[in-house]
């Protein structure tokens, strides 16, 4: 059966929390890699009013079939009460880097 890959996408209010997610994320082996960008400034509806703040935005790395129990960990650990969780299939990438998103995401 071949193997399907996801790059999930979240953000935090900043950057302590984030990293505390990832490296969650990382330890309990259900991403091999979770990258944190630089600030971002995101502009939302919550509700009922015009948000403006400023966030950390991940990337996260990992299988399909390991999904449910990443959004899981995202969801118990994260400040927001619905935290961004979007999930992205990858189609192709360097079969080296996705063996070892597969190596590195085994229970």
């Amino acid at each position: 059966m071949q193997d399907n890959y996801l790059l999930v996408y979240t953000s935090c209010p900043d950057e302590a929390q984030a990293k505390r997610l990832a490296h969650a994320l990382v330890a309990a082996r259900l991403a091999p890699c979770v990258q944190i960008s630089a600030p971002i400034q995101s502009i939302y509806y919550w509700e009922g009013k015009l948000c403006q703040e400023q966030e950390v935005s991940l990337q996260i790395k990992c299988l399909q079939s390991r999904y449910a129990q990443l959004q899981q960990l995202v969801q118990q650990l994260h400040p927001y009460q619905v935290p961004e969780i979007i999930a992205v299939p990858v189609t192709h990438g360097l079969p080296a880097y996705l063996d070892w998103i597969k190596d590195n995401t085994q229970p």
